[in-house]
């Protein structure tokens, strides 16, 4: 008969009762926890030492949990990284899908199902409440109707994340909330706004904004 390995992950959150909680939730699941922190800094420390099949971590730890997500992402390909969070808003949903998190799971859900999700991502599988996978949809949703046409001459002229941070703008985003969706400096987005004026050839967003959503007889795109 064969054993299946079981999973190893390193744990962080702020809460020591929580890790308490969870760690044994995973070991009675047949998970092996190589170790626990309480911050960002922690995760990705340990997260390098131990090189760990899955990361499990909070948001709202000191460092932000976000950021922690993103630097093992990158460090770390081979690792999935799961946020655990109590956490519903969209904001933290979508900026850990893009930090390269590969689950949104609740701290409010049974803790005896983690072991069983943290599988399911290591194989590909969503870990993530319907109610959230639903927000996703709508979003994705929502995208599909942007305004902006994509082929079009204005639009080849820009990079993906030129395009990116003038959708954003366009949809209301004010440039600090840009910024930290992307995570840039405010100042690194007032760049590739520029850059973007220039490439179109025009004075102001809005102007930008009528040209790449397809009015070119408003939008002054003269030299």
């Amino acid at each position: 008969m064969v054993t299946e390995k079981p999973i190893r992950l390193v744990i962080a959150d702020d809460n020591s009762r929580v890790r308490s909680q969870i760690r044994r939730a995973l070991e009675a699941g047949g998970c092996e926890v190589c170790a626990e922190g309480a911050s960002a800094e922690d995760a990705l420390e340990l997260a390098l030492r131990h090189r760990p099949d899955v990361a499990l971590l909070d948001i709202h730890m000191p460092g932000n949990g976000i950021s922690a997500a993103q630097q093992i992402s990158r460090s770390l390909p081979q690792t999935a990284v799961v946020m655990l969070t109590q956490s519903t808003e969209d904001d933290d949903l979508f900026d850990s899908l893009r930090a390269g998190a590969s689950g949104y799971l609740l701290k409010g859900a049974d803790p005896a199902t983690l072991p069983a999700a943290l599988r399911g991502v290591l194989v590909g599988e969503a870990a993530m409440p319907p109610a959230l996978v639903m927000r996703i949809m709508q979003e994705f949703r929502g995208h599909s109707r942007r305004r902006f046409l994509r082929k079009s001459v204005a639009a080849d002229k820009l990079s993906a994340r030129e395009w990116e941070v003038m959708e954003m703008l366009s949809q209301g985003s004010s440039t600090e909330e840009v910024g930290k969706r992307l995570f840039v400096s405010p100042t690194t987005v007032r760049v590739h706004v520029s850059t973007v004026l220039r490439k179109l050839r025009v004075k102001d967003r809005e102007s930008a904004f009528r040209l790449l959503s397809g009015d070119h007889k408003e939008a002054d795109a003269k030299e």
